[in-house]
């Protein structure tokens, strides 16, 4: 069970909520998922949450309005679906949603000020990369530092703060090698040191229901809800979630999107709410195709290497284990309990479902990657991530394709390196097509 809060700001269009009237105490988390931000609208008795277009708001007198003035600054949809977002991270008690992951990168940077430090885990999604080094480096005169939080021993990781480390920026797993950081190890290490920095987690590949980053001392997420949040590829948007002590920081991040107008629009935050209600759903889903894909690929002669943490054989299989969410934590206890008529478990191997992203290292090079990408009949060759259908990719020549590839060797995104999207389509459907595709491309059959 969780302590929240809850934002007495209009929701939907309905009367204002007060402490009263909501519960301290919240429910699981699939049904905060569904009931939290959509209450029934109170003009009509709609279920579903109406979409308010308008960009301004009538005010009875100067100053004596109902909530709202104008949408850059406020809207029903977006304070409903950022309400729900506080309440889906554990932990969390102020939301922000931005028109992109990108947007909401940007605004915690820039809330830093000038002349500060960044410390980032090395192999940080490009797109954050290029803001901290070829953006906020020339605005704000910000200075990064790339460290490896995996396999650098502490002594390593404090040696790269500074008196002006104002972020530590983390991402768990990484980008595409699924690589995982100890985020209480580097909360512990960050609160050690005299600078005092905020700890950022990227919580993107994971999603709120396989991780919470707050609950393991982080001081802000930050979600692509572009990706599983929303759930269907047709939103781009971004969300930064606090804990409740954050008031100050909550308050000057949210003077920063407003300033800024990097806000999402009435229906896209509308489409996002709809998508969030079937999180819990669609990631326990995508988890158990996950495992199933990167078990059958552990099995086949034409892999060298599986990247899954949830894999029992996975180095840091622990570590993804004690990092799951309450929540996450009890779907995989109870997976474990079941055991088939010969009273084995299905995870006897010591695997458990652990998000949808699956990579690994297909035997050859980029022409059988190509072969093997282009031989795929469910997985659709495309970027992205986090819908409910599945999708593959070539991370050296597509999505880290502007990374040196120096640097690209360095962080072991070599040409033979596929990321997948496991999405929910049935399992063994996902799984005889990989089987399929790999015939092709190592062995020139094609079974399809």
């Amino acid at each position: 069970m969780t302590v929240t809060s809850y934002s007495s700001a209009l929701l939907n269009g309905n009367d204002v909520h007060s402490r009263k009237k909501l519960p301290y105490v919240v429910d699981g988390f699939g049904t905060r998922a569904i009931h939290v931000g959509s209450e029934a609208n109170a003009a009509t008795g709609a279920v579903i949450p109406p979409i308010s277009l308008s960009t301004t708001y009538k005010q009875d007198g100067v100053g004596n309005h109902k909530g709202f003035e104008y949408s850059r600054s406020g809207n029903p949809n977006r304070n409903a679906l950022e309400t729900a977002l506080a309440s889906l991270e554990a932990g969390g008690g102020h939301a922000l949603a931005f028109s992109s992951g990108s947007a909401a990168t940007a605004t915690i940077v820039q809330s830093i000020g000038p002349n500060a430090h960044v410390v980032s885990v090395n192999d940080v999604y490009g797109g954050t990369f290029r803001y901290f080094k070829r953006v906020a480096s020339e605005t704000q005169g910000l200075e990064s530092t790339f460290v490896d939080f995996e396999n650098a021993d502490d002594d390593t990781i404090l040696a790269s703060f500074k008196d002006n480390t104002k972020l530590i920026w983390i991402e768990s797993p990484t980008n595409p090698t699924l690589r995982l950081v100890d985020i209480h190890r580097i909360v512990s290490l960050a609160r050690s040191h005299v600078a005092k920095p905020l700890v950022v987690v990227d919580n993107t590949f994971l999603s709120p229901f396989y991780q919470s980053p707050l609950l393991l001392g982080a001081d802000i997420v930050v979600h692509s809800v572009t990706k599983y949040i929303n759930g269907h590829s047709d939103v781009v948007m971004g969300a930064a979630i606090l804990p409740p002590h954050h008031v100050r920081l909550a308050e000057k991040l949210r003077f920063l999107q407003n300033a800024h107008g990097a806000v999402p629009s009435p229906y896209d935050s509308w489409l996002a709410q709809r998508g969030l209600k079937t999180l819990h759903l669609r990631m326990k889903a995508h988890g158990v195709n996950a495992l199933k894909v990167a078990k059958a690929l552990q099995r086949s002669p034409y892999v060298e290497e599986v990247l899954y943490p949830g894999l029992g054989s996975h180095p840091r299989n622990a570590l993804a284990y004690r990092s799951l969410s309450p929540h996450a934590k009890k779907f995989v206890d109870d997976l474990r309990s079941i055991r088939d008529e010969d009273g084995v478990s299905p995870d006897s191997e010591g695997g458990f479902p652990y998000g949808g992203m699956v990579s690994f290292r297909i035997r050859g090079g980029a022409e059988e990657a190509d072969r093997f990408l282009t031989a795929l009949r469910l997985f659709t060759l495309a970027e992205s991530l986090g819908g409910v259908e599945s999708l593959a990719e070539l991370p050296a020549q597509m999505t880290h394709g502007s990374i040196p590839e120096k640097e690209r060797s360095l962080l072991g995104i070599g040409d033979n390196l596929i990321r997948l999207s496991v999405g929910v389509e049935e399992g063994d459907d996902l799984v005889r097509d990989i089987e399929q595709a790999l015939q092709v491309a190592l062995r020139g059959e094609n079974h399809v």
